[in-house]
């Protein structure tokens, strides 16, 4: 997979619909499922966890879990899936995932992080790549960081993506970890210029595609999370942008007009509507109308039987031109 611009694994965020609609913005951006646990791939509903349509590559799978055996399994669950990547995650500090033992817990770990990087090594084709922070609690060094990479690396890493804000275990809120502690871009760029035949990917606080270019003259690629999820088209012109693509950017309403088709043949699969519809909230970000558009989406969308013309209805309200 290019990880010259991807969009970040975010729980309740970045479900199939949510990156089908993505995928429509970009062809090229890379793409994260929201952190799937060993528990749930293994004695969950493994058909809807894993679950994608095709027009979603290149995707990848992130994974959370601390045992080796067990993060195995679950990979080539994911690879035979036809997933183009497993991700660990050692980045998240919610309460959840701090009592599995695994997140960002598993940094002070990396013995155990590199045991179940080599399992799943051993038995995928796709690469095994690894989402983190730049520290944890109050190892926060330069030295905690190189050293934790090193040793990453020597157990087979290739690809790290560092949210460049070190996450507090205790007292702070996922939300609040993720915009609390300082960003340390400076951390990420300087471990790259250490570690030159790795490959970085810079995630945390980036808000345009300005922003992005500025980052990738330091590191080798971009991760967006927040920002792009509330302001999806914010970020439109990425493949013209950072890939040099020729096709034409899309509008508001021709991303709209794109996603209809799914949105039908979901409904008559069983799909609730707001399932759906929640990620286009913020898809007007911007454009008269759009806080009519969020509020007729927000009060019509969960409705029993709730159906397209919801979208329809919504739709009248922002410029055609949008």
């Amino acid at each position: 997979m290019n990880h010259r611009f991807c969009v970040a694994p975010m729980l309740d965020c970045t479900d199939r619909h949510q990156r089908y609609l993505f995928r429509l913005i970009s062809k090229k951006a890379s793409l994260y499922t929201e952190m799937v646990t060993t528990g749930a791939v293994l004695h969950g509903d493994r058909e809807r966890l894993l679950a994608f349509d095709s027009l979603e590559h290149p995707v990848a799978f992130q994974l959370g879990g601390s045992e080796p055996e067990a993060m195995a399994r679950s990979a080539l669950l994911a690879e035979q899936a036809g997933y183009g990547e497993i991700n660990i995650n050692a980045g998240c500090p919610s309460d959840r995932v701090q009592a599995g033992q695994f997140g960002v817990a598993l940094m002070l770990e990396p013995a155990r992080l590199v045991e179940c990087h080599r399992a799943m090594s051993e038995v995928l084709s796709i690469p095994v790549t690894l989402k983190h922070r730049v520290g944890v609690d109050d190892q926060d060094s330069k030295a905690f960081l190189t050293s934790f990479v090193t040793k990453m690396a020597e157990g087979g890493c290739r690809t790290f993506i560092i949210h460049a804000r070190k996450a507090w275990r205790h007292g702070l809120s996922p939300k609040q970890n993720r915009q609390i502690p300082p960003l340390c871009y400076h951390r990420v760029y300087q471990l790259k210029q250490d570690f030159p035949e790795l490959e970085v990917v810079i995630n945390g606080g980036i808000t345009s595609l300005d922003e992005a270019l500025g980052h990738l003259d330091h590191v080798d690629g971009v991760m967006v999370g927040r920002a792009i999820y509330n302001d999806p088209y914010r970020f439109s012109a990425v493949d013209q942008r950072l890939f040099g693509a020729e096709e034409c950017q899309l509008t508001r309403q021709q991303l709209l007009e794109a996603y209809l088709p799914y949105l039908r043949s979901q409904l008559e699969q069983g799909t609730p509507l707001g399932v759906m519809a929640r990620h286009l909230f913020g898809l007007f970000h911007g454009v008269p109308g759009a806080r009519r558009w969020r509020r007729t989406l927000g009060e019509g969308a969960w409705k029993p039987d709730a159906g397209v013309e919801v979208i329809e209805r919504a739709r009248a309200l922002v410029p055609a031109s949008a």
